[in-house]
């Protein structure tokens, strides 16, 4: 299916009470996460998006009430002077959960065919063959049992130069922008013909994408909180296992002792 960035331009503010709502979605991504860690299922959450759009701040808040030994936040960054020794997709492969675990990832292996094409960093018959390269490999983690969210954070650019201006203005927040952020800004048009290649070769049955409108943060957060956890409840059973009987009588004799 084509998907249209110009589709998820509204940015409608949130209709309802946003606290509430985080709560409420907090809780469940709580239970899911739980759920994982018990049935021992593992899953991979990627964000990609604009600069500014709101990546950074649904991660924080999606992963607010998940036990940190069981999930792992990779922000990508360029590739090592080893890394880039190696396939594109070697320090992916490092980084997928263990069984229980979930693995979020603040921008991927996407940016082989976003940044990489766009800036040269990648010859045209590199970025071409990546298409089909990270098809395999998102068909592989699925075939093994990994569950894979795919949600890209769409902003217009008025949208982000207001909040890149926020950024600049706030001494607080400055550390979060850098010229690079201007020159991908710079090239708007390169990226979202970029974009729509990548969507249109890489939107599959196996790991399809979710596009959010990020033009209202509120809005955005708790859509993109709610995919991943209708995402995540679908692929890992949500009723917890029973438990082990010599424990609990184990457990409650002991709770009897010390009582």
């Amino acid at each position: 299916m084509s998907i249209d960035l110009s589709d998820f331009e509204a940015g409608a503010k949130f209709d309802g009470d946003y606290s509430d709502a985080l709560a409420a979605v907090q809780e469940r991504l709580y239970r899911v996460h739980v759920a994982h860690i018990v049935h021992k299922r593992r899953a991979l959450i990627l964000f990609e998006g604009w600069d500014a759009s709101g990546k950074g701040g649904a991660i924080r808040r999606m992963t607010a009430n998940w036990d940190p030994r069981y999930f792992e936040v990779w922000p990508i960054a360029a590739p090592t002077p080893p890394e880039k020794d190696r396939h594109f997709l070697w320090r992916f492969w490092t980084r997928l959960p263990a069984n229980g675990n979930i693995s979020v990832f603040d921008r991927s292996w996407y940016g082989r065919v976003l940044v990489e094409r766009v800036e040269g960093y990648a010859s045209q018959a590199e970025w071409k063959r990546g298409y089909d390269e990270i098809n395999e490999f998102e068909a592989q983690q699925k075939d093994s049992g990994t569950t894979i969210v795919k949600l890209f954070m769409h902003v217009t650019q008025a949208e982000q130069d207001r909040r890149l201006l926020d950024r600049l203005e706030d001494p607080w927040k400055r550390w979060k922008t850098g010229p690079d952020d201007y020159r991908n800004r710079a090239r708007r048009v390169d990226y979202e013909k970029a974009m729509a290649d990548m969507f249109k070769q890489t939107d599959t049955r196996w790991a399809p994408w979710s596009v959010i409108d990020g033009n209202n943060k509120k809005a955005a957060r708790i859509a993109a909180l709610t995919r991943v956890a209708d995402a995540l409840e679908a692929a890992v059973p949500m009723t917890p296992p029973d438990a082990d009987p010599e424990f609990e009588t184990m457990a409650r004799k002991a709770l009897d002792q010390s009582g």
